[in-house]
């Protein structure tokens, strides 16, 4: 797990190695043990790197193979890198590291561009050819891993994160009107590849994008999961298969040359991880699990069900306690860890959680992506009986933050666009084919969006921030290919994610498969008041804001009047949205 950043330029100009270097302060918690710089003409490349694999030097990036003309920067890790070292030494290929950057290099010179084919991971990476000036850009198949971009012309700039682009200059900052409507519509997501920034885009999950030397471009989807009933199973069986697949992807994200640990919330999916693991003969497993103090009345820690398992399996595990003290202060650095607004208190939770974490480990497996991927969300239940026909509709009465007609109360007028483009957005997902059942379709669009840019994001930018790898299991794009083909009544059963619920029978404590849904309680968020109250209006109240003027201003007042009582479609703190947009605008500079 690293950062990387590099400028390509296209017009007859060298690359500004100083851009590059000026990006790399602010990619050094994603990779504090090194970094490195190289620049050949008009490609710049810059890397900070966190030891993982190959903890010499020979591991160190940018990696260049002068025999084959190539360098590489590479974000994330290649869960077979061994197996395909193997392959590609049978081809001819002899290898100088034991790192799976190097795997890479050398899978490209032999597969170009379907070199991504090969590989189980996570990762986003740029590589370029010393004889032709191409430079290929990779994103990960569930885009666990990020890549950020931002194109003037004549020179397109990349990077690991969205700050980092705005540290290397020259960029068009005003906010884009179409990714503010998403945001305050599409459970504050921002659809790739647009982000809040007009001059800076993120290049889409399982995404190649070839850019040859005088600019001009390709760009290819090669991966997507079929949500069709591809396979007839009994019940029974899908669940098997279902506990099968996930033992395997646990088993992967367990290569390593440093210890790994796993995040324990008390859920099915954290819980789950740790069982398996267990089976598997791991020792003395290292967990964390982390609770707030309560607040109006709302517990805040899940305590007694991460300790059922940390008891049943023998876990090393610590309970992380977080008082007034640490989580005010905490809210500040969570913003400035954000590439984009990200709403979810969880993104709170799990920095404070990363930074004790990575006192102890440098990796971690964590039960992202189950909910997205097997139907465990509040809104999947509404669609099952609804006509494909009328899916679009159903899923934005069940999904959106507020309808458009609400939004243009709250929006001020030189903001709102006169269009409902995430409603569109929706209905051309939608409207493509393949998912002819309503869950199905909204399954496909929210593994492949909202899973993205909400707990995906969050877990990269909140681990990385303390340079921490996280690890997500449930999204194997094989785990993830199978629960696609899953029928939707399976994952629907038992108040959702029935089918992983028998698949942990017998594996996993009942008590904890069949307890209520949790989530990463987070009470001083949910409920704003005293000095957190204050410092959202603050923000909403700042010159800045006020010279922005994105909301109405009654909207505002009506807000901070009353703090609690106005929330969106699925239960979040609508002043909260409001003021995380505004902090995370200031805190950039934007």
């Amino acid at each position: 797990m690293c950062g990387i950043g590099g400028e390509l330029r296209y017009d007859a100009q060298a690359a500004d190695g100083d851009a590059v270097r000026r990006m790399m302060p602010c990619l050094q918690s994603r990779g504090p043990d090194g970094e490195g710089l190289w620049q050949r003409g008009p490609i710049a490349f810059g890397h900070r790197r966190l030891k993982i694999i190959d903890l010499s030097e020979a591991g160190s990036q940018p990696m260049t193979d002068s025999q084959l003309g190539l360098t590489l920067v590479f974000n994330g890790c290649i869960y077979n890198y061994q197996q395909l070292r193997d392959e590609l030494r049978g081809y001819g290929y002899t290898f100088t590291s034991t790192s799976d950057t190097e795997v890479i290099i050398k899978a490209y010179h032999r597969w170009g561009a379907d070199c991504v084919q090969h590989f189980l991971g996570m990762f986003a990476f740029a590589i370029a050819e010393h004889a032709t000036g191409r430079v290929m850009l990779a994103r990960d198949r569930l885009g666990i891993k990020p890549m950020y971009l931002a194109e003037t012309p004549g020179r397109l700039r990349f990077a690991s994160t969205l700050p980092a682009l705005l540290a290397a200059g020259d960029v068009d900052t005003s906010i884009d009107k179409v990714a503010l409507q998403h945001y305050m519509t599409f459970h504050s997501v921002v659809p790739a590849p647009r982000t809040m920034v007009s001059g800076i885009r993120k290049l889409p999950p399982a995404t190649v994008r070839i850019i040859e030397a005088d600019g001009t471009s390709v760009e290819r989807v090669y991966w997507e999961a079929d949500h069709t009933r591809t396979l007839i199973k009994s019940p029974a069986e899908w669940a098997e298969a279902i506990h099968e697949s996930l033992r395997t992807a646990v088993e992967r994200r367990m290569v390593a040359d440093v210890p790994v640990g796993v995040l324990l919330s008390g859920g099915l999916d954290s819980s789950y991880i740790v069982a398996l693991l267990a089976e598997q003969g791991q020792r003395g497993l290292t967990t964390f699990s982390i609770g707030f103090e309560s607040a109006a009345g709302e517990s805040g820690d899940e305590f007694a069900y991460s300790d059922i398992i940390a008891k049943q399996f023998d876990t090393t595990h610590h309970q992380i306690r977080i008082g007034k003290d640490r989580f005010l202060p905490a809210v500040a650095r969570t913003v400035a860890a954000m590439s984009e607004p990200m709403v979810s208190h969880d993104c709170i939770a799990f920095n404070l959680l990363s930074e004790d974490v990575s006192q102890h480990v440098k990796v971690v497996q964590s039960g992202q992506g189950a909910d997205e991927i097997l139907a465990g969300y509040s809104w999947y239940p509404p669609l099952a009986d609804v006509p494909r026909g009328q899916a679009v509709d159903a899923y934005a009465r069940e999904f959106f933050d507020r309808p458009y007609a609400e939004l243009a109360r709250q929006l001020s007028p030189e903001w709102l666009l006169d269009t409902d483009v995430s409603r569109e957005f929706v209905a051309a997902s939608f409207a493509r084919p393949g998912a002819t059942e309503s869950v199905d379709a909204a399954l496909r669009l929210d593994s492949q969006v909202m899973l993205v840019d909400d707990p995906v994001k969050r877990v990269d930018n909140m681990t990385m921030a303390w340079g921490l790898e996280a690890r997500v299991p449930f999204l194997d794009h094989e785990l993830v290919e199978l629960a696609a083909a899953c029928p939707p009544e399976l994952k629907l059963a038992q108040g959702g994610k029935g089918v992983l619920k028998d698949a942990a029978r017998g594996v996993v404590p009942d008590e904890v498969i069949d307890r209520t849904k949790g989530y990463f309680p987070v009470p001083g968020i949910r409920h704003l008041e005293g000095p957190m109250l204050e410092l959202v209006r603050d923000a909403l109240h700042a010159p800045a804001a006020r010279a922005r003027g994105l909301f109405r201003q009654e909207y505002v007042d009506a807000l901070l009047a009353d703090p609690n009582t106005a929330r969106t479609t699925l239960g979040a703190n609508q002043l909260w949205q409001l003021a995380l947009l505004e902090m995370w605008l200031q805190d950039k500079g934007i």
